[in-house]
């Protein structure tokens, strides 16, 4: 797996075990003529690749600004930044600013329970302000099989087209 213009995958490498999560998450957007089926196995490739660590993951350096996004909205609690990749005309990523042992749904406690609805509602805000009358979905991926590839709990807002069902 590699990024586009190479010299960022040394520099990942360089880092340990993580390369995997990093370059799906890091790679430019897939051309219109891509299939979804590389899409989905790069996605597969990289959650089984992905490790669950108390390390900092992009979105914590999203969250620090260490690493740009497109963010479309922010607060004191949450951050909601469009998708790199998109799997949607509309892909957004919403995101607790405190993992707080949050690095997914199979691992929340009661004490996350505000944060948990908090990001649902925020989901909703977000679905609005970009404009999905019509429908849209969220996503929470835990665990390998789930495809989850980065261990900081988020939600992928999708819309803008018909989803189908099964979704996986």
């Amino acid at each position: 797996m590699s990024i586009a213009g190479g010299g960022a995958e040394s520099v990942i490498n360089a880092s340990g075990g993580r390369i995997a999560v990093l370059s799906s998450h890091l790679r430019p957007p897939m051309a219109a003529s891509s299939s979804s089926s590389s899409s989905s196995s790069s996605e597969v490739e990289a959650a089984l690749a992905a490790a669950p660590s108390d390390a900092p993951t992009i979105f914590d350096k999203i969250i620090s600004k260490e690493i740009p996004s497109k963010v479309v909205y922010e607060d004191d609690k949450v951050l909601a930044f469009r998708d790199i990749s998109p799997q949607a005309p509309t892909h957004i990523i919403i995101i607790p600013k405190v993992k707080d042992g949050l690095t997914g749904l199979s691992k929340a406690e009661e004490r996350h329970v505000e944060i948990l609805g908090y990001l649902l509602y925020v989901a909703k805000l977000v679905a609005k302000q970009e404009g999905l009358d019509d429908g849209f979905r969220v996503i929470i991926n835990d665990g390998p099989k789930g495809c989850q590839s980065v261990y900081h709990l988020h939600i992928h807002l999708l819309g803008g087209r018909q989803m189908n069902w099964p979704p996986g």
